[in-house]
Order: structure tokens, then C-alpha cells, then sequence
């Protein structure tokens, strides 16, 4: 139901101009030339695109998202902008179509919240990072526990908040996974939304 709720939101909004980002996860994220590179919930391929241009012919990108239109939309933008050194795959973030140790960098932008199973999420994210592969997330967290009522409304999951763990919940789940030498880059001050309160950040660790 959650997965559905979040495929006719993210559809409808693939032909929008809406801003669908809570953070900049790629301004921090420093591809390098000649890297492997994937944008979980990448959306309608935007920073797909970027990231393209910065690794260069002899690197490549991977775009996976849950939404058939934005998987759609990003296929003809890197159609349109002649990119040859990406590909858009529809996936669930639990169930990444990569393989192990095969990835140097995975950013996201505000998608990881959306997920049932975090702890899979990252648990995929190391998995799929070569040995000290980097992740550079942009994401919010709660700053109480959502109510099972919310947690559990596909609605509300899809607008981006009532998926949210508190900071703590993030951060273990983070060292559960295996990552270290965490890094907070940027950290907003709690703000409303929906029927929580919640704070940004973008954060990065090492495999």
C-alpha cells in the first residue's frame, strides 16, 4: 500500500516543476572521474545528469527509482541531454539490481525516508559500495516518534514525514549497517511538517 501511495504521488508530480529535493546530497558528494555512481530515488534524472558529466566516459551512473513516471521522465531527459554513461532502473531501495562491492559513491536526496525498512536500505547501500565506497544522503529524521497511526498511512508516508525515524533510530541504523567516519555536513533546526516536527540533514559515511 505504502510503495503504491508513493508510485501515484511521485507519478503525478514527474510532470510538475515542483521542487521534490529536502537537500543538496550532491554538492557534498565529489564524484570523481572514472567512478561508479548511483542516485537512489533519482527522480526525474537530474542529478543523474550531473553526476554523468562529472565522471566522465570512462565512469557510470545509475538512476533507480520506484516511480514508473519519474523513471519515465528521467529515461527521456538522459534521451534528450544525449547521456550515454547512465542508465534508469525501477527498483525498490530493499531490493537494490546491483551488484556487490561494485559501487564508489550512492547519494540521495529526501527518498530514504519513504522506505518500510531502513535498516534493509542501508544494509543494500553497504552491500552494493566497493571497500571504502562513500555515501552522501540529504534527509530529514523526526524529533519524537511518529505515531503508528501516521507511520502506518500510506498518504502520509508518501508526503515525505510520517516515515521519518528520530536521529538516533537514523544513526544506528547507519553503524548496524557496517558504515564509519559519519560526517554531518549540514543540519537544519526542527520545523513542522504534516503532523510532525522534523529537522534536514545531509550526512556522509565510509564502507
Amino acid at each position: 500500500m505504502i510503495t503504491e501511495a508513493i508510485n501515484e504521488r511521485y507519478t503525478q508530480l514527474s510532470e510538475t516543476s515542483c521542487c521534490l529535493s529536502c537537500g543538496g546530497a550532491i554538492n557534498h558528494a565529489k564524484p570523481q572521474t572514472g567512478e561508479v555512481c548511483v542516485d537512489l530515488g533519482s527522480g526525474r534524472g537530474n542529478d543523474v545528469i550531473r553526476l554523468a558529466e562529472d565522471v566522465g566516459e570512462t565512469g557510470y551512473v545509475y538512476g533507480i527509482d520506484i516511480s514508473e513516471g519519474m523513471v519515465a521522465k528521467a529515461k527521456a531527459n538522459l534521451e534528450k541531454f544525449d547521456v550515454e554513461n547512465a542508465k534508469i532502473l525501477q527498483a525498490e531501495l530493499e531490493k537494490l539490481p546491483l551488484e556487490d562491492n561494485s559501487v564508489n559513491l550512492v547519494i540521495s536526496n529526501c527518498t530514504i525516508n519513504h522506505a518500510a525498512d531502513k535498516q534493509a536500505v542501508w544494509n543494500e547501500i553497504f552491500r552494493i559500495l566497493k571497500p571504502d565506497g562513500r555515501f552522501v544522503v540529504s534527509d530529514i529524521y523526526a524529533t519524537s516518534p511518529i505515531a503508528d497511526e501516521y507511520r502506518n498511512d500510506p498518504t502520509a508516508v508518501a508526503e515525505c514525514w510520517a516515515g521519518s525515524v528520530t536521529k538516533d533510530e537514523y544513526l544506528t541504523a547507519l553503524e548496524k549497517a557496517g558504515f564509519k567516519n559519519l560526517i554531518i555536513y549540514e543540519e537544519s533546526a526542527p520545523y513542522e511538517k504534516g503532523k510532525a516536527e522534523v529537522a534536514s540533514w545531509t550526512i556522509s559515511g565510509k564502507k
